[in-house]
């Protein structure tokens, strides 16, 4: 958790589907103060001269920011359904920006997994799966060049703390504090009730090989939902933690527990 102060010169506007009257409200929030911002079409040249990226939407698009942007923070503003990765809901857009300009915030700095396989190398900040289209797969699961065992399901999630409250939760997978740098290791809907979920430390090495005793044909892997890679019996995916960070900027150091609270709709303390 970072508390430094970014010098604003350049700010990234993302988002599929910002309006007028938003571009608006930032052009009256930046401008006086002698700092451009720049909307997604005029990015593509001057991705690497940001200070600062604002996206508008869900997660999804979060996450896409993440991806176009590394090591860039990342203020989200939630436009979508769920937000886990936002700082805050539409309505409080003024206030978050006068936050920024004021200094008032915090860089959380995520774990980012990178993933290797026979394709190329790809990252993500939730998540990398391995499942098969419509049948059980095998997948033989080593940690450390250590066998650990097979899994036998519609595939394998191999997830970070930030990714907790993305696919991991509805596979079953606990909640986990996004700065905890470790990995979280759930099988699919396994044919195996003594199968469970494992949480390892942020320095292993995780080996996934497409088992030959898979009969499924049609196998994939896909980081944080991005486009899918196909995948081959015999393959091995071999998943780490990359030196990239993921930085998300929000406005209070509770604000995991509050965007639980919100998100989940849980009770707060004495309702």
């Amino acid at each position: 958790m970072s508390k430094n102060k970014i010098q604003l010169r350049r700010v990234g506007i993302f988002s599929p589907k910002i309006k007028q009257p938003v571009t608006e409200l930032l052009a009256e929030w930046f401008v006086p103060h002698g700092i451009e911002f720049l909307p997604i079409e005029d990015l593509a040249s001057r991705k690497d001269d940001l200070d600062l990226v604002l996206s508008f939407g869900g997660d999804g698009t979060v996450l896409a920011a993440l991806s176009l942007f590394p090591q860039c923070p990342v203020l989200a503003v939630n436009f979508g359904n769920v937000g886990f990765l936002t700082a805050g809901d539409r309505e409080e857009l003024t206030e978050m920006l006068q936050s920024v300009l004021d200094g008032k915030y915090i860089i959380s700095e995520r774990s980012v997994l990178e993933c290797v396989h026979p394709h190329g190398t790809d990252y993500a900040v939730n998540e990398i799966v391995v499942r098969g289209a419509t049948r059980l797969i095998a997948v033989e699961l080593s940690i450390n060049e250590q066998h650990i065992r097979r899994v036998r399901g519609d595939g394998v999630i191999v997830g970070t703390a930030t990714g907790s409250t993305a696919y991991l939760l509805a596979a079953g997978s606990p909640i986990v504090m996004p700065e905890l740098r470790c990995m979280i290791i759930a099988g699919l809907n396994e044919y195996d009730f003594r199968s469970r979920h494992l949480v390892v430390t942020g320095e292993s090495q995780i080996r996934l090989e497409i088992s030959p005793h898979t009969h499924e044909k049609e196998i994939y892997l896909s980081a944080d939902g991005k486009e899918k890679v196909p995948l081959d019996i015999g393959d091995e995916v071999i998943i780490r933690e990359s030196s990239r960070q993921a930085k998300l900027i929000f406005m209070e150091k509770n604000y995991f527990f509050h965007n639980l609270s919100s998100r989940l709709s849980w009770f707060s303390s004495g309702e």
